[in-house]
């Protein structure tokens, strides 16, 4: 890709935007990345710098790409210009001042209204102004628009851009969206959602994002477990007691108890980022590796899994919570859950998925723990010292580690727990991991929807959560109060005991210093 030569998959039985090694077609046409709501805080924190980062890579070459601001904000090019330049330098890279301002230059601000023709007439004008300049065939540019916006105002903006700034016919050039989560509140605003959205778009032009698709060791997950012969006469409940999923933060909403107290944790991090995680661990393997291919057994672990059972889930509430002034006085939104997922099928069938997730706890992390069940006719006593585990470590400090009972160095036959270490830091120190919206960005580009959320994944995703969620909003699940620095309600560590984890005492694993 160092030509800076795009490339497009003709569309396959299943109508797929994504590369095959079969039909490969050039993508001529130069590229229009359209970032709505430009002038707030995803944007600025998030799209702007994954943008910064693919162009200092070489993805997005400056003779083929612009990028368009459009927001309600009135303001000068300079002005957006001003207010992303901070965010875009961070400590993974020392890009050169003039590297940054290079790319500036290619970002054009347009304001206008979410609601109104004007100013989406004003936006493609400045886009055919752009594609005209490079040459373009009508016809064969590409047009990317990305929502970094509330969803509430998805449709009246989706229609607009359906209007007024699509690609004006089929000559090799395309028009995508992306969509950012929350994808509703409940399983019928997802599904009106979804069809406000759908009569406007064709599936393979939506690209529902989310961001925990794109980490790496999440992405790594196929490749594990697929790839790696020793795991799979494991990967099954003959030998796994349980699997923990888990979302910890070290602070709580710090200015966002308004937004957060709409949805609580449960819509914020666990129905969507830790779902598509279960996900990953629990599928089928795919004929291939074909995005449809992969979606559809997604799609089938969803439905596979049974109704969440009140006595399965634990809610709780950092104290000091309420004392955001944005938040209200007798708020039960919750900032902490544990709910245990079972999987009716032949693989998972009394394997206890436990999902937890929370704000204002004692660290901040996110890993898979899969915990194998005890070893039959335990000779060695040592059973008490804790079970093997397999961990995948997601955020801070990516790593893959395998705890296991080795024999005690010295004279005596004691054993004790170690780990089998692949710690990303230490393995691939020349090596910048990239950040998940990069990766996320660049495969809309391509065309890959392999990483993103389909239609009936996430009708299937609401299934399984909203009767919960109903029975939480409607006050008859009400959540513990926790400390702040804890590691949450008792209750939780109670629960996840009753399904069958078991805590290891005296282990504590330490990342290996370079």
């Amino acid at each position: 890709m160092g030509s800076g030569e795009w490339c497009l998959q003709k569309r396959d039985s299943f109508k797929s935007d994504s590369i095959s090694s079969n039909e490969i077609v050039p993508e001529t046409g130069c590229l229009s990345i359209i970032v709505l709501g430009a002038s707030g805080d995803l944007a600025k924190k998030k799209t702007f710098p994954a943008l910064f980062h693919l162009y200092c890579q070489g993805f997005l070459p400056p003779d083929e790409v612009h990028i368009f601001g459009y927001a309600r904000t009135k303001i000068s090019d300079d002005e957006l210009r001003n207010r992303i330049r901070g965010y875009l330098v961070s400590n993974r890279s020392a890009s050169p001042s003039e590297d940054v301002s290079k790319f500036l230059q290619l970002i054009k601000y347009v304001s206008g209204s979410y609601d109104s023709a004007e100013g989406f007439q004003l936006l493609d004008k400045e886009i055919v102004k752009h594609e005209i300049s490079r040459s373009s065939q009508e016809g064969s540019s590409r047009r990317l628009f990305y929502l970094a916006l509330p969803p509430s105002v998805y449709p009246s903006v989706c229609g607009m851009i359906r209007k007024y700034c699509m690609n004006k016919s089929d000559l090799g050039g395309w028009t995508r969206i992306v969509v950012e989560k929350p994808f509703g509140k409940d399983l019928d605003s997802a599904e009106q959602l979804s069809s406000q959205i759908g009569e406007l778009f064709d599936e393979t032009q939506i690209y529902r994002i989310d961001h925990y698709l794109g980490k790496e060791l999440v992405q790594n997950l196929l490749v594990l477990r697929f790839a790696n012969r020793f795991f799979l006469p494991l990967w099954n409940r003959d030998n796994i007691d349980n699997v923990q999923i888990v979302f910890r933060e070290d602070f709580g909403t710090e200015g966002r108890g308004g937004y957060f107290d709409e949805y609580g944790i449960i819509r914020d991090i666990i129905q969507n980022h830790l779902l598509q995680v279960l996900c990953l661990v629990a599928m089928e393997k795919p004929v291939s590796l074909k995005p449809e291919h992969i979606r559809d057994e997604k799609v089938k672990v969803l439905q596979s899994v049974l109704p969440i059972k009140d006595e399965e889930v634990v809610l709780g509430q950092y104290e000091g919570y309420r004392d955001d002034p944005t938040v209200p006085d007798h708020s039960k939104t919750p900032t902490f859950a544990t709910v245990i997922l079972r999987i009716h099928n032949e693989r998972w069938e009394g394997v206890p998925f436990i999902l937890k997730a929370g704000k204002a706890l004692n660290s901040s992390k996110a890993e898979i723990r899969v915990q194998f069940k005890e070893v039959p006719g335990d000779i060695f006593k040592c059973q008490k010292q804790g079970r093997n585990e397999f961990v995948i470590r997601l955020q801070p400090l990516e790593a893959i580690y395998m705890k296991l009972t080795v024999k005690q160095p010295g004279l005596e036959m004691s054993t004790a727990q170690s780990e089998l270490d692949l710690s990303y830091r230490q393995r691939y120190q020349s090596v910048t991991i990239p950040e998940a919206y990069e990766r996320l960005i660049l495969d809309t580009i391509r065309g890959d929807q392999q990483h993103f959320v389909r239609r009936d994944e996430l009708k299937a995703a609401w299934e399984i959560f909203t009767p919960l969620l109903h029975r939480i909003d409607n006050g008859e699940m009400k959540p513990i109060p926790y400390r702040p620095g804890s590691r949450g309600p008792a209750e939780a560590d109670e629960l996840s005991a009753k399904a069958g984890y078991v805590q290891t005492h005296g282990y504590i694993w330490i990342p290996p210093t370079l």
